[in-house]
């Protein structure tokens, strides 16, 4: 979604709309819609600045996204 770059399924972080919230999917369970996006700052920048998660969830408005950022921040940070 943010990067536009093929991936595999497993090297990518599913995300879904939950009441207006953009939530990370780790496991996979969540019910809903989901979107992909690499784990990375880059690619959820990308993303959110074309709007990709509006579109993809179908919503109206601007969806939040402070606890995916979050998420994608700590992921960064944990990794070698």
């Amino acid at each position: 979604m943010g990067c536009r770059d093929r991936a595999a399924k497993k090297d990518l972080l599913r995300i879904v709309a939950v009441e207006g919230v953009c939530v990370p999917d780790r496991r996979g369970t969540l019910p809903g819609r989901g979107a992909y996006v690499h784990p990375t700052r880059v690619c959820l920048d990308l993303a959110v600045r074309r709007r990709a998660f509006s579109r993809a969830f179908r919503g109206p408005g601007t969806l939040d996204t402070t606890d995916l950022r979050r998420c994608v921040e700590q992921g960064e940070q944990a990794s070698p």
